[in-house]
């Protein structure tokens, strides 16, 4: 049994990997088996009721919290909760609020003043950092302009678009989002992150939430964690609340956490099993391996499947089939590996070939790449990214793969040509089927320029950098950019624009074709820095066009299909249970019915 001088001093060289060089050695849990120890011993040490928060900003002047910013108290199971709720319940009807627990930077907005959590009494100015903050709250999404209490993040979405070229000083990337929000936050100046149009997020605590009776807790607890953990943000648990605030705050709270609320903590979870083999899938510019593993439960799911990255991290960690992987559930849906042991019989996953054209591949950095163009894997990769770019909803992979093997289809242009015939040679199409996706097709023949910019697969231009280039400039306009023009606009800079400008020469001829056959609406000048995303859904009493129009006469810019970049999705009934529905719910998106958005713009 360790004695209180060494759990004391194992605790603080944890804090100080955790906290202040972000590179943990342990587990969440462990780290709390760690403190209970502690407890055990001396249950008024410092350390059990210590509020830690990342190192940021160590020149910046300490702001005093009107209110403290207290940490939680943690639970791992939902047992552990449920005997929690029952110390607090008045009844079996009483209300709990569940939110997601996020993993970044707590913060508060008062006064014109934004300041990180600190020791919950003080935190750090960081007001410094507001160029770079977009808020997300309840019905708004844009600058930070009004009191909030919330937590500093990096979306998934901005971190997997935006982050993959972001660099620090020492021009290395950042390894995960949270990093990243404590390096950036922690800078003293943020010229060269404005310089790389790097974006951080504030997001509201009180913005996402689920209601539920103690009573319904245990049987809507499974589908509820489903919900919070599909959204786009890093999480590492979820917060169970008592839904009546005026009875939370009579409770009190402890030196450390208020009574009224408990975190529950994803992080913790793991299994070990047998690596049994990889598969490695494609992407449109990369291959990525797939470990098909002996099933094991992990968090009440059995899991058969686990993503291993990229070649680089299969080397890193020296992976191998036959090896024993322990994987870790840390906020993900999707389970990962996170260390692997020698089995008794190895064999190495490693390929050269590629799988689909047996040409050798290249690795470009982390990842292996297939070079060859003609490739039917890539290829069709492509194009299916390039066709959800351009929103055709009713086409996937499998559809796609029969367009390029039995009617030679090959890009978006030729998908655009097909006609009803063409498809009813497609198996499983029938007449409803065929004219369905036939008539997609045609309305998917009027698009914005960005998506069509997106739709053309340049490297490092998705729709949101596509959408900020075509503020300034048409595409046709950019074709004639010098390279000097192109790396001065925002999110570019010089490597990027010299492939752009490369791959805008290749994809000419295709340019000229497509915009032969669709018609793009310009956005230069049209999309507003604020305008909010709308899309409307369901059987209104006039056209949609019509409330498009009106949209766009709102500063609204009208969306065709729910996405994550969607900030308010409307429908003229909302208890109706539509696909467009359950997807913006599911993304915890605003949905308003019509007669109360009418209202709100008048």
């Amino acid at each position: 049994m360790r004695t209180e001088e060494e759990l004391v001093k194992l605790i603080e060289y944890h804090n100080d990997l955790y906290w202040k060089k972000s590179t943990p050695e342990i587990l969440d849990i462990e780290y709390d088996m760690l403190l209970q120890e502690l407890g055990d011993i001396n249950p008024n040490h410092s350390l059990i009721t210590q509020i830690h928060t990342p190192e940021v900003a160590i020149n910046a002047k300490k702001v005093k919290h009107n209110n403290p910013m207290l940490s939680l108290n943690k639970a791992y199971s939902l047992e552990e909760v449920l005997a929690w709720a029952k110390k607090y319940i008045r009844n079996n009807d009483e209300l709990f609020r569940i939110q997601p627990k996020f993993d970044g930077i707590s913060a508060n907005y008062e006064n014109g003043i934004l300041a990180t959590r600190g020791d919950g009494e003080f935190g750090e100015n960081v007001t410094d950092k507001l160029p770079l903050i977009e808020l997300e709250s309840e019905g708004y999404r844009g600058k930070l302009n009004r009191d909030v209490r919330g937590e500093i993040i990096i979306r998934d979405d901005d971190f997997k678009e935006k982050y993959n070229t972001i660099t620090r000083k020492d021009g290395r990337l950042y390894k995960n989002s949270r990093n990243a929000v404590a390096g950036i936050i922690g800078l003293k100046t943020i010229k060269l992150m404005l310089a790389q149009n790097a974006k951080v997020t504030l997001i509201d605590y009180e913005y996402i939430s689920h209601t539920v009776k103690f009573a319904q807790l245990a049987e809507k607890w499974d589908e509820i964690l489903s919900k919070l953990d599909a959204l786009p943000y890093p999480m590492d648990g979820i917060v169970i609340k008592l839904a009546d605030a005026t009875y939370a705050e009579s409770l009190g709270n402890t030196a450390h956490h208020p009574r009224g609320q408990i975190a529950f903590k994803f992080t913790g979870i793991k299994k070990e099993t047998k690596l049994l083999n990889v598969n490695w899938s494609f992407g449109k510019n990369c291959l990525t391996p797939v470990a098909e593993l002996e099933p094991v439960e992990l968090g009440g799911v059995t899991i058969r499947h686990a993503t291993l990255h990229n070649y680089q991290n299969i080397l890193d960690k020296d992976i191998a089939i036959g090896d024993i992987v322990t994987l870790e559930r840390a906020g993900d849906v999707i389970p990962y590996i996170i260390s692997s042991k020698n089995g008794e019989h190895r064999k190495s996953c490693i390929i050269s070939e590629c799988p689909s054209c047996g040409q050798e591949l290249k690795l470009v950095g982390p990842e292996l790449t297939c070079q060859n163009d003609e490739c039917f894997e890539i290829c069709l990769q492509r194009l299916l990214a390039a066709i959800r770019s351009i929103g055709i909803e009713r086409l996937g992979e499998p559809n796609v793969r029969k367009m390029m093997e039995s009617l030679e289809v090959k890009s978006l242009k030729d998908v655009f040509e097909l006609s009803k015939d063409d498809i009813a040679k497609l198996d499983g199409f029938k007449t409803k089927s065929i004219d369905n996706l036939y008539n997609e097709i045609q309305k998917r023949k009027v698009v914005n320029d960005y998506e069509l910019l997106a739709a053309l697969n340049i490297a490092g231009i998705g729709k949101t950098i596509a959408k900020t280039i075509l503020k300034t400039w048409t595409i046709a306009e950019l074709q004639n950019l010098s390279l000097d023009e192109l790396s001065s606009l925002d999110g570019i800079g010089p490597e990027r624009a010299k492939g752009i400008t490369e791959d805008l020469i290749t994809n000419a001829t295709l340019i000229e074709e497509l915009t032969s056959i669709i018609t793009t609406v310009q956005t230069k000048g049209q999309i507003k820095e604020d305008s909010k995303k709308i899309c409307f859904t369901g059987k209104m009493p006039e056209k949609r066009s019509v409330y498009e129009k009106l949209a766009s006469d709102n500063g609204f810019e009208p969306f065709s299909k729910v996405t994550k970049e969607l900030d308010i999705l409307v429908a003229m009934d909302i208890s109706k249970s539509s696909s467009k529905l359950k997807k913006a719910e599911k993304a915890g998106i605003q949905i308003m019915d019509l007669e109360t958005w009418l209202n709100s713009i008048k």
